[in-house]
C-alpha cells in the first residue's frame, strides 16, 4: 500500500468511527458499537473500501493496549485484590461450561469432526475485554466493585484462552498432546503476571525521579508510551496477550499499587495527573482503530442465510454462548442476584479474541467455510448484543 492511499484509509477509519460513535452515542447507543459498525459499513460486508492490513492491525493493537493501560491506572488494586478469587471463579467457569457445552454439542449433535470440534468450543470460550471495558467507562460504571470482577475474570480469561489456543492448535496440527509446551507458556505467563508489576513500579520510581528535569517538551507521554510498548513486547515475548503487559504497566503506575518496599516507590498525585492528561488524547486517538478493525473483520458476506442448516447451528450456538458465559457468573455469591447477572453480560463480548480463534482455524484449514460464517455469525451476535444489554440495565450494583 502507498503511503498517500494509507492516509485516506486511516482519514475514513477515523472520522467514520468519531461520526458513528457520536450517532450512536446521541441515541442512547454505546458509543463502542458506531465504532464497530463504521468498521462493517466500510469493509467488504457493505463498501467494501477498507481492506485489513498489516499496518491497520499493529494501530489497532496500539489501540487495545493503550486502552489497557489506562483500565489498569484507574483500577484499584486493592478492590481488584480483594476482587481476585471472585474474578478467577468467574474466568474458569466462563471459559469451561462454553468449551465443553460448545465442543460437545459440536461434536455429538452437529457429528463435526474432533478438531473442529475443539474450535468451536475454543472460539466459544473467549471474552474481548476490550469491547466490556469500554462500555463499562461509556457508562461511568468503570470503577464499580462489579467491574473489579469484570476486569480481573477478563484477563484470566485472555490468559486461560491463549494457553487453550496454543494446546487446541499443537493438537489441531500434530494429534498429539503436547503437555509440556502448553504448561511452559502457562509458566511463563504466570511468572509475567508476578514480577511485571514490581519492574514497571521499579521503572515509575525512576521516571518520577527525572520528572522536571527535562529540557525538551513532551517527557511524560514519551516515557509512557515507550513503557506500554516495552511492557507489551516482554508480554508477548513469554506467550501472554500483549494487553497484559500494558495492564499491568497501568496498574503499577497507579497510585492505588502498593509494595513491602512501597515507601521507596510512592506514587506522585501530581505526576499521575499529568500521565491521565497526556495520555487521554492519544488513547483516544488509537482506541477507536481497534474497534472499527474488529468491524472491518466480521464480514458478513461470507455467511449464507438462505441456509437451513447455518440457522439452526447458529442459533444453538449462540444461545450456548450467551448461557455458558451468563451461568459462570452465579459461581459466586453477591449482594443479589442483579449483580450476578450484570456479571454475566458483561463476561458475553467475544469480539476480537474469538476472531482470532476462528481465523486460525480457517488459515490452517481445519474449519470448513460454512462452519467458520457460523462462527463469524455467533461472534457478531455476542459482540453487539451485550452492550445493549448493560447500557440498559447497569444502573447501579448492589453494595
Amino acid at each position: 500500500m502507498q503511503a498517500h492511499d494509507f492516509f485516506l484509509t486511516l482519514f475514513l477509519i477515523l472520522i467514520a468511527a468519531r461520526i458513528l460513535g457520536e450517532l450512536f452515542a446521541r441515541f442512547g447507543i454505546p458509543s463502542v458499537l458506531g465504532e464497530l459498525f463504521a468498521g462493517v459499513l466500510l469493509g467488504a460486508s457493505v463498501l467494501d473500501i477498507v481492506q485489513p492490513n498489516e499496518i491497520l492491525k499493529i494501530l489497532a493493537e496500539i489501540g487495545i493496549i493503550l486502552l489497557l493501560f489506562e483500565v489498569g491506572i484507574e483500577t484499584d488494586f486493592k478492590r481488584l485484590k480483594s476482587a481476585g478469587m471472585k474474578s478467577f471463579v468467574v474466568a474458569i467457569s466462563g471459559v469451561v461450561i462454553p468449551f465443553v457445552l460448545g465442543g460437545s454439542i459440536a461434536y455429538y449433535i452437529f457429528h463435526l469432526s474432533f478438531d473442529i470440534s475443539l474450535f468451536v468450543g475454543g472460539t466459544l470460550t473467549a471474552t474481548s475485554i476490550g469491547i466490556t471495558l469500554r462500555v463499562l467507562k461509556d457508562i461511568h460504571m468503570q470503577n464499580t466493585g462489579i467491574a473489579q470482577i469484570v476486569v480481573g475474570a477478563a484477563v484470566i480469561d485472555d490468559v486461560i484462552g491463549i494457553i487453550l489456543l496454543v494446546f487446541i492448535y499443537d493438537y489441531s496440527i500434530s494429534h498429539e498432546t503436547n503437555f509440556q509446551h502448553t504448561l511452559s507458556v502457562t509458566f511463563m505467563v504466570l511468572m509475567f503476571l508476578v514480577l511485571a508489576p514490581i519492574f514497571a513500579k521499579s521503572i515509575s520510581f525512576i521516571i518520577e525521579k527525572f520528572h522536571g528535569k527535562d529540557l525538551v517538551p513532551g517527557y511524560i507521554p514519551t516515557i509512557i508510551v515507550s513503557l506500554i510498548l516495552f511492557f507489551s513486547y516482554l508480554s508477548h515475548l513469554v506467550g501472554a496477550p500483549a494487553i497484559l503487559g500494558s495492564f499491568a504497566a497501568g496498574i503499577a503506575l497507579s497510585r492505588r499499587f502498593f509494595l513491602p518496599f512501597g515507601m521507596l516507590l510512592s506514587s506522585n498525585e501530581k505526576l499521575l495527573d499529568e500521565v491521565r492528561r497526556d495520555m487521554t488524547p492519544i488513547i483516544q486517538i488509537f482506541t477507536p482503530i481497534f474497534f472499527v478493525m474488529v468491524g472491518l473483520s466480521m464480514d458478513l458476506t461470507v455467511i449464507d442465510f438462505s441456509s437451513s442448516s447455518f440457522w439452526v447451528m447458529s442459533i444453538s450456538f449462540i444461545f450456548i454462548a450467551f448461557l455458558a458465559k451468563f451461568l459462570g457468573a452465579f459461581f459466586i455469591i453477591q449482594k443479589c442476584v442483579r449483580n450476578n447477572i450484570l456479571i454475566g453480560i458483561s463476561m458475553i463480548p467475544r469480539g476480537e479474541v474469538g476472531l482470532i480463534f476462528a481465523e486460525m482455524g480457517r488459515v490452517h484449514e481445519i474449519l470448513p467455510n460454512d462452519i467458520y460464517a457460523m462462527l463469524i455469525f455467533v461472534i457478531i451476535v455476542t459482540t453487539v448484543v451485550p452492550p445493549f444489554l448493560l447500557k440498559k440495565y447497569f444502573k447501579a450494583e448492589c453494595i
